[in-house]
């Protein structure tokens, strides 16, 4: 009988980290205290850069999108994975399943291109300041963002059935704690070299790719802050790219190293820890990487909260001038 119609027919069940019991109690608290402060995080960057006005600019239209997208990712899995560490319960339907590896395949690799959009956004910014309004304007900025959202689902709905459909004999225990491609190429019963294959190309295009852009970006970037004369503009450029150089790095660290070795040559345990790094710490400390790295941002923050304490402080004062 074929794997495939009996896998669609009721619930997985997310294995997790089922076999240390003694570990999810802690896990659980971690977890939801790292959620709810990435939630905090990346809404107060949403919201201050849509809120200021001295914060209306190309970076800050990039910071947005990536702080949306941290805030999807995270919620596409954590949820669920919370509800299944708080109890013996650890199943997820089958349309849960799905979703859950569209979200996650189709969110990273728009967030793989969005790195290289802020690395070009940078390049013009250090080694073309003076054209950089005219470079960058809304219609681009717009462009780029929407090409990098259109390539990450084109992936994700290129993959996602294919993994979904693999014949996995009856099997339906997913030893992760969420529906992960390289855990569902596990789970079949057939031989995936074909589809491990398919997705070593794909994750060159979409992983490596934008890798090598940022790279080469940020190679002409050194140059040009090297011929930079004072030493005050030289900092100053090295501070612009150094928070993006920091989110670069914790996300290409993990991504490389899950993506571009699928099915059964990974570490399933390691894979756990480091899927469960790339799903709530890289989202929870993007947002502080931004904010305690860019005076900007700080700056805007410290404009908010003094414009709302002196609203507070009109309404207090306003009936005395009635009396």
């Amino acid at each position: 009988m074929d794997g495939t119609n009996e896998s669609t027919q009721g619930n997985f069940i997310l294995l997790g980290f089922s076999d240390r019991p003694h570990l999810e109690r802690i896990l659980f608290v971690v977890i939801l205290i790292a959620y709810l402060l990435t939630l905090v995080g990346n809404t107060t960057i949403i919201l201050v850069s849509r809120l200021d006005p001295h914060l209306h600019t190309p970076m800050y239209f990039f910071l947005t999108h990536l702080s949306f997208l941290d805030l999807s990712f995270t919620t596409s899995s954590i949820p669920q994975l919370l509800y299944n560490l708080s109890g013996r319960d650890k199943t997820i339907s089958y349309t849960g399943c799905a979703i859950q590896l569209f979200l996650f395949l189709g969110l990273g690799g728009v967030e793989c291109l969005l790195l290289a959009v802020m690395a070009y956004d940078r390049f013009v910014a250090v080694c073309k300041p003076l054209h950089y309004m005219v470079i960058m304007n809304p219609r681009l900025c717009l462009g780029l963002v929407l090409m990098a959202w259109g390539c990450g689902v084109a992936n994700s709905l290129a993959m996602s059935p294919v993994t979904l459909r693999l014949p996995r004999c009856g099997r339906h225990s997913v030893d992760h704690f969420l529906c992960e491609m390289p855990a569902l190429i596990r789970m079949a019963c057939v031989n995936t070299d074909a589809i491990e294959g398919t997705v070593f190309v794909l994750a060159v295009g979409i992983v490596l790719s934008p890798l090598v852009f940022i790279l080469v970006s940020y190679g002409y970037i050194v140059r040009a802050v090297l011929h930079i004369q004072s030493a005050s503009g030289r900092q100053k450029a090295f501070n612009t790219c150094g928070s993006h150089l920091t989110v670069v790095s914790l996300f290409y660290g993990n991504i490389i190293y899950m993506y571009m070795q699928p099915g059964n040559s990974s570490s399933q345990d390691q894979g756990k820890f480091l899927t469960l790094f790339y799903n709530i710490v890289t989202p929870l400390l993007n947002p502080l990487i931004y904010t305690l790295r860019n005076k900007e941002v700080k700056g805007a923050l410290r404009r908010l909260l003094l414009h709302d304490r002196d609203k507070k402080g009109v309404r207090v004062k306003s009936p005395d001038r009635h009396l």
